[in-house]
């Protein structure tokens, strides 16, 4: 575990309250330095999905903050996320974004590991006279995975990846759940955007429902869509709601506001009669129906994954005004064609370079981070506190248009940047 001074960060309990967050959690570059450490170092950051390296031998970049990684399959099944960084000079192993190897070598000097990171051979051996045993390259030390997610750690000692999602369990089950044979399939390819904003934007504004009713009211005129309701019905028709689900874990539950099967594909179910009959064969009429009623989760996985209903994102931090978000089609196996198809062309329509929703959300973000520069001020997080209900398995629920979410982001940052804060309960106005 990293040794950090903590007395030149800022007092996370003094800038976060139940009610409202300090604008400098944004911008400032010591906060930014930390999170990287506290948050995406010594906590649980999702990497890929299993179903991207099937085959031994198979890799795919990525980054654990500003820590270049890639994620590997060994010959006996193991996935290993290991730091794209020769043990020799430094250089970069991996060059590709994915592919298939038996053997990393880099190629500055050919220094040559097996696929689990171990030194096995060095050009001109007769110089070296090191042990082989001391040179392998870095592995994270915790490496897991739940329903093919696959998550890692820099800190040894993190708590087990369980009780890091906790309740979350259930949404990315809910996500699994819409293919009748449990799994997805993440080989579409991702799309990389980078937005001129802090990356904890992309977190909150994907799960907050007051705003769609002004930034995205154009993509509702041109397409039926679940975001309907949202844009079309006065507060008190708003039948969705604002969740958190404790640990950081955030959703918009569009679910409520559903009246048949598969509105939430923007077709009705004898479009895909295939699929219907297969998810009830799989699941029992029951819960088979409840799929195809309620659809799939619109939800943050702290600290960066985003199951968005038919896509996976992932967010990457970069400078503290400058973030990727990086998304690919969530495919379901045991589906026909026609399916995919249609969950591809959704993907474009909402996220693509060319699409309704995240061109939208670019620009608010942008303008956002613009606005935060200079003087520090408040920002307010108090909306629906008042109206806000827990049930008995925790989770707090809201008006759709509540920041619920927002308030249960924020209470968990505020226990990981600030130990002994508190992680749970009801957020009272300040």
């Amino acid at each position: 575990m990293n040794q950090t001074d903590t007395s030149k960060f800022p007092r996370y309990d003094k800038l976060i309250t139940d009610a409202r967050v300090h604008s400098s959690l944004y911008t400032d570059e010591k906060v930014f330095e930390d999170e990287l450490n506290k948050i995406f170092r010594m906590g649980w950051v999702f990497i890929c999905h299993d179903s991207e390296i099937p085959n031994a031998g198979d890799f795919v970049r990525r980054n654990v903050g500003r820590e270049p990684v890639f994620a590997i399959r060994s010959r006996d099944g193991e996935i290993s996320v290991i730091v794209n960084r020769c043990a020799h000079r430094g250089n970069i192993i991996c060059q590709e974004d994915k592919g298939n190897t038996k053997a990393l070598v880099c190629q500055y000097h050919g220094w040559a590991y097996d696929t689990k990171g171990a030194l096995v051979d060095v050009p001109y051996p007769g110089g070296f006279k090191g042990d082989f045993s001391c040179h392998g390259l870095e592995r994270l030390p915790l490496v897991d995975s739940y329903q093919g997610f696959v998550f890692a750690s820099f800190n040894e000692n993190a708590p087990p990846l369980l009780n890091h999602l906790g309740r979350a369990t259930e949404l990315i089950d809910r996500a699994v759940e819409m293919s009748p044979v449990g799994r997805i399939r993440l080989s579409g390819g991702w799309v990389r955007h980078q937005l001129n904003c802090n990356w904890k934007m992309l977190p909150e504004n994907d799960t907050d429902g007051y705003h769609v009713n002004f930034v995205h009211p154009s993509f509702a005129q041109a397409i039926r869509s679940n975001y309907d309701e949202a844009v079309l019905d006065d507060e008190e028709g708003l039948k969705s709601l604002a969740k958190d689900w404790g640990n950081g874990h955030t959703e918009l539950f569009f679910s409520p506001s559903y009246t048949r099967p598969l509105e939430w594909f923007g077709c009705a179910e004898d479009r895909h009669p295939a699929y219907t009959k297969a998810l009830l064969a799989a699941y029992g009429e029951e819960k088979g129906g409840r799929i195809l009623r309620d659809g799939p989760p619109h939800a943050v996985i702290f600290p960066n994954l985003f199951l968005g209903e038919m896509n996976i994102v992932r967010f990457e931090p970069v400078a503290p005004g400058v973030c990727l978000h990086v998304h690919t089609p969530m495919y379901l196996e045991g589906v026909e064609d026609d399916v995919n198809k249609r969950i591809l062309r959704q993907s474009e329509g909402a996220l693509g370079p060319t699409a309704f929703l995240l061109a939208d959300d670019c620009v608010i973000a942008e303008r956002a981070q613009n606005a935060l520069q200079g003087k520090g001020r408040w920002l307010d997080l108090s909306r629906g506190a008042e109206r806000e209900v827990v049930a008995d398995d925790g989770v707090i629920s809201s008006h759709l248009t509540d920041e619920t979410p927002n308030r249960g982001f924020w209470r968990h940052y505020r226990s990981v940047m600030h130990p002994g804060a508190p992680t749970s309960g009801v957020s009272a106005v300040a």
